[in-house]
């Protein structure tokens, strides 16, 4: 559903008006029946909002393990992160610790001092 942001010039009043389809917006503009929820005025004005741009991601399934490598080389935690989280699944993910280790990764976390908390141990330490 498209919103779009307008500034009411007689009551000064942001407001969200929000249209099933895009062409339902442009048939209200096109009508003039645009009105402030608050005072009911078509004296609006239309805000330029902020654009968030989707940042292509990455299928880690595919890679090959030299190029898994170089992600765990690469020092980006949360990328390290985004890999566990895709490539694990479910099933690594249902380990409380693998799920902690992979949720502090996301958050920028370093994998240092991930490891020096949770003490360096592992199953095959036991």
């Amino acid at each position: 559903m498209p919103v779009y942001d307008y500034r009411c010039n007689a009551c000064g009043r942001r407001s969200a008006l929000t249209f099933k389809t895009i062409s339902a917006y442009d048939a209200a503009r096109r009508a003039g029946t645009l009105a402030c929820p608050h005072c009911a005025s078509g004296d609006l004005t239309r805000l330029i909002s902020r654009v968030a741009i989707a940042k292509p991601s990455k299928n880690y399934a595919a890679m090959g393990s030299n190029e898994m490598l170089n992600v765990l080389e690469g020092g980006d935690s949360r990328e390290v992160g985004e890999m566990f989280q895709q490539v694990g699944g479910d099933e690594a993910l249902s380990d409380p610790q693998m799920a902690q280790v992979t949720e502090r990764l996301l958050r920028g976390d370093s994998p240092e001092r991930i490891e020096a908390d949770i003490g360096g141990s592992t199953d095959a330490d036991a």
